[in-house]
């Protein structure tokens, strides 16, 4: 090898690593390599940001946008009402949703499709007494298997489609990958149906789970009275909360006769006031020394009495890189920025209980919020978290409008007749329906998921540097070795393998980056077209089902459904195999080698 291929193999191997440990996002892990490729001249200095205006990245941003406006449309809403009888039996109830779930995820985004169906396949394992744990990672696994039916249901795809294009003039149309993916896709949904759940663990399958809540709040709350002494007689209830380090929440005020629900942070305090706090014992003993209050008593109450037709109680989910991730509630500032009092923490279905201020947020982190209805949907959006059950508030979302599907179904029809190219229909459909009202500005800034933008930006040159150093031959003469020994699709059933692997624990998209040209490079050692191997990697680089943080889909579910890391490969790795003895076939007949 040379030196060249040497430190770029070293830079790719910091990476995986990186992607594999989690401790920084796989935006900034993708900026970083392609930094240090930049710095031993691996990728030249005047192509490193090049990767930003690539294609591919230009219709991510356009499909991503266009999912958001089809989830504001309405449309979905009337078919799920339709699912409703098919919730008697477990199978049923996982096929139908995990149909609809992939349905959407064939032309929008899959995290996006994930977000719509959660809450009502949890509002649906509530009303059949069931475990959301049953349905929830058979509805992740469904997203992903949507998505590899048309060219715009997952990144992989676009990026497959047009390194295609780049290597042979053309790129896959919309539906080049629908003979294979939804062959595919079926057989997966059947398996998860009908098997799949049952291979989790007994404690995930119980029927009762579903009418459980995570949080037994009231065990936690605790009357204190302010006296006349006190030194916060006079001050805000602001600075109480922040005398408490943000480890405490003022659940309610009462004053007199009156009660108040999730009180203003800005309401001065007065004598003879008494509050309602949820905090552990170390956190509430702390506040009322300082404050000089008196214990009144644990407060006998019932979670409804922190409900009111003004304040909500809901359960949310923390989103993969929502801007509560990585962070604590008390450098949120969530009560006095957001009008929210965090009242409860979850993590893979166990509560926290000490100290929540203190906790640092990650991604499938279920919290338990109490806040003004009204105000609750605005901060949610900006907080870029997912609430678990709709029937709570309003979402704020507009009417039902035909306007966005109709959109979004000319510019998949212009792309699939050839008229344009995918990146100038999808950004044309986001200008009209701009133009239109369908989506403002303010949405589409964000609906853009930034940091997959910014990780297919970084890491395309580095892909492109795999090529022009030699690397991918490096690479795939080991794989061409066995070529006397397997057969050509048994090359190929390696090189998905190997793809799987891989994207178990980095980004998806990034998997495609770079396994795409490795795909090609096989091919032509082989004297076998181009065309199968890249459909190969396409289907291989969207399998990750043997780890939560293969995939945001996996994340998003892991809170919820309250599964452990381990959970996943129990249906994954039958699942991978499923996938693989339906597409290697799939693939050869339909893309023959």
């Amino acid at each position: 090898m040379t030196s060249q291929q040497l430190m770029l193999f070293a830079i790719l191997l910091g990476a995986l690593v990186l992607f594999a440990w989690g401790r920084w996002r796989y935006d900034v892990i993708a900026v970083g390599a392609l930094m240090a490729s930049v710095l031993v001249g691996v990728v030249p200095e005047d192509k490193a940001f090049e990767g930003f205006g690539h294609p591919a990245v230009i219709t991510v941003a356009a499909v991503l946008v266009l999912s958001r406006s089809l989830r504001n449309s309405g449309l979905i809403e009337w078919v799920t009402r339709a699912l409703n009888p098919a919730t008697g039996r477990p199978t049923t109830h996982i096929m139908a949703l995990s149909s609809l779930t992939s349905t959407c995820s064939a032309f929008m985004n899959n995290v996006g499709a994930m977000a719509l169906v959660l809450p009502v396949a949890l509002q649906s394992a509530h009303r059949a007494g069931r475990a959301a744990s049953q349905i929830l990672m058979p509805l992740s696994f469904a997203s992903l298997l949507g998505g590899l039916v048309t060219l715009i249901g997952t990144p992989p795809n676009i990026i497959i489609s047009s390194y295609r294009a780049e290597e042979m003039g053309s790129p896959f149309g919309m539906f080049d990958f629908t003979p294979v993916g939804l062959g595919v896709a079926v057989a997966g949904i059947l398996f998860v149906s009908l098997i799949g759940w049952r291979l989790l663990p007994t404690e995930r399958q119980g029927q009762t789970e579903g009418s459980k809540s995570l949080f037994q709040v009231e065990d936690y709350i605790t009357e204190v009275r302010l006296p006349e002494d006190s030194p916060y007689v006079g001050r805000r209830l602001v600075d109480l909360e922040t005398a408490a380090q943000g480890d405490i929440a003022i659940v309610a005020l009462i004053r007199r006769k009156d009660r108040m629900l999730a009180p203003s942070g800005y309401l001065r305090l007065q004598a003879g006031d008494i509050l309602l706090v949820e905090g552990d014992t170390n956190a509430l003993e702390r506040v009322v020394k300082q404050a000089g209050m008196v214990m009144v008593g644990e407060a006998e109450l019932s979670a409804e009495n922190l409900r009111s037709e003004r304040v909500g109680m809901v359960e949310v989910v923390v989103t993969p890189g929502s801007r509560l991730e990585g962070r604590t509630a008390r450098s949120l500032r969530l009560h006095t920025r957001y009008g929210l009092n965090l009242l409860g923490v979850a993590r893979q279905g166990q509560p926290i209980t000490e100290r929540l201020g203190s906790v640092r947020l990650v991604a499938g982190d279920v919290l338990l919020l109490q806040g003004e209805r009204e105000s609750m949907p605005e901060a949610f959006q900006s907080l870029g978290c997912l609430p678990l059950a709709e029937r709570e508030l309003p979402l704020g979302r507009r009417a039902a409008s035909p306007g966005a599907p109709i959109i979004f179904a000319s510019a998949i029809g212009l792309v699939a007749f050839g008229v344009l190219p995918a990146h100038i229909a999808f950004v044309l459909a986001v200008l009209v329906q701009v133009l239109l009202g369908e989506i403002s500005v303010r949405e589409i800034y964000e609906a853009v998921e930034w940091p997959i933008i910014v990780l297919l930006g970084a890491m395309l040159p580095v892909g492109q540097a795999l090529e022009t150093t030699g690397g991918t031959a490096v690479i795939a003469d080991p794989i061409l070795a066995l070529a006397g020994v397997l057969p050509d699709w048994g090359i190929l059933a390696l090189l998905m393998i190997t793809t799987m692997l891989l994207s178990d624990i980095m980004n998806n998209a990034a998997t495609a980056v770079l396994m795409a040209p490795i795909g090609v490079s096989v091919a032509e050692g082989l004297s076998a077209s181009v065309d199968p191997f890249l459909m190969g990697v396409a289907i291989a680089a969207s399998s990750t089902y043997l780890t939560p943080i293969g995939h945001q889909s996996n994340l998003l579910v892991m809170g919820p459904g309250g599964y452990k890391f381990g959970d996943y490969w129990r249906m994954g790795l039958p699942l991978d195999a499923i996938i693989l003895v339906v597409s290697v076939p799939l693939i050869t007949w339909v893309w023959p080698l």
